[in-house]
């Protein structure tokens, strides 16, 4: 009978584990996305980025992406976009 529950509990957390690892995927999955979006919209918008910029965007939260994105439409240089006033 304990045998049988260690093995039930075993399997109930690797199951809890891999249940969070699919979250945490897909939640960086989303930000790679919104990312690389940005980038591209970026590159349309105002020519090659430079290192720094693409650094930028690579360690960006979605909060941070999602604000430069709302300001990518009333940006007239890329300064503006990453001004942080």
């Amino acid at each position: 009978m304990l045998a049988e529950s260690v093995v039930e509990w075993t399997q109930e957390w690797k199951q809890q584990g891999l249940d969070e690892g699919r979250k945490e995927g897909r939640k960086e999955g989303l930000r790679e996305g919104e990312s690389l979006l940005l980038a591209r919209q970026l590159v349309k918008r105002f020519g090659p980025l430079d290192e720094q910029t693409l650094a930028r965007l690579a360690v960006a939260g979605r909060e941070q992406l999602e604000l430069w994105g709302e300001r990518i439409l009333d940006a007239r240089q890329l300064s503006e976009v990453f001004d942080d006033k």
